[in-house]
């Protein structure tokens, strides 16, 4: 395991590595009390939650930021990047921690280990909110996937390397792509350099589509979830300006306790464009658990 010392991307944040079965993953916590797990996306790393965790802190949470596997200071899946398997590492980190219970939050990619998390294991998971991502393929999305699923989920899936390989040189680019597209006030400019740091060079690309790659066997693994089972943990959908109120629809089914927003004059990535509006929702959906 590396060895060098990491820093914090949350003000006043501590960072911890914590190894599990062969994976490493690197996590942030700030603040005391019931824990709030907060599961990033791509192309993000935990940084993209440093607006929203103090505010969780100071309203007596302990917030837990860690980066996914593979991605910004986690070392890559050994399991593979199917959510339900991404969930098991996730919640023997929480055991390391400490934590028994957490509330549970994931936006884009983070949306379904989140999901995963909540389905497999609902006596950890306090309240679940899920943003701005599909819950694999369960009715509800058809209008946002009226034209199929975004370009580049076929591109990152291509086999044997492809779009890795195309993008060895120009990863800052795309990077910066994806970060302004999904922002409609833009990123600071210091929060930019970390996350398009984390992502430069091929092997970085590789590990964020190989969680591109498990799309479609986390989407059977849910198909295969739904037919019987139900959410039981009470659940927030928070839409932003691209998926929107999709994710609620798919989740209405297959939960009895679900409370929906949709964020005005939002992008995609609604801990970014709306920090102070997201941690109000969360902390009002957990203290009302």
């Amino acid at each position: 395991m590396r060895q060098e010392t990491l820093s914090p991307h949350l003000p006043g944040a501590t960072v911890h590595r914590i190894p599990i079965d062969g994976v490493e993953l690197a996590v942030e916590t700030l603040g005391q009390g019931p824990a709030v797990l907060l599961l990033h996306g791509f192309p993000h790393t935990r940084a993209i939650w440093r607006d929203v965790a103090p505010r969780l802190a100071a309203a007596g949470f302990r917030a837990l930021a860690p980066d996914l596997h593979g991605l910004g200071d986690s070392t890559p899946a050994v399991r593979g990047y199917q959510a339900s398997a991404i969930a098991t590492d996730l919640l023997r980190m929480l055991d390391v921690l400490g934590d028994r219970e957490a509330h549970v939050v994931g936006t884009d990619l983070g949306v379904t280990p989140a999901f995963a998390l909540a389905a497999s294991s609902p006596e950890r998971v306090t309240s679940l909110t899920l943003s701005e991502g599909l819950i694999g393929l369960l009715p509800g999305a058809e209008a946002f996937l009226r034209q199929g699923l975004p370009w580049w989920f076929g591109f990152h899936q291509a086999p044997g390397g492809l779009a890795e390989d195309v993008l060895e040189n120009s990863a800052e680019r795309y990077v910066r792509f994806f970060l302004s597209a999904g922002s409609r006030r833009g990123l600071p400019a210091d929060l930019t350099r970390v996350i398009v740091e984390a992502y430069r060079g091929k092997t970085s690309l590789g590990n964020a589509f190989d969680h591109y790659r498990a799309v479609p066997a986390t989407a059977e693994w849910i198909g295969n979830w739904a037919q019987d089972q139900r959410l039981t943990t009470p659940t927030l959908a928070i839409g932003g300006g691209a998926i929107g109120a999709a994710t609620a629809r798919q989740l209405e089914p297959i939960t009895g306790c679900l409370t929906q927003h949709l964020l005005e004059d939002c992008g995609h990535i609604t801990p970014i464009d709306q920090p102070d509006a997201f941690a109000d929702l969360l902390i009002e959906h957990a203290r009302a658990v």
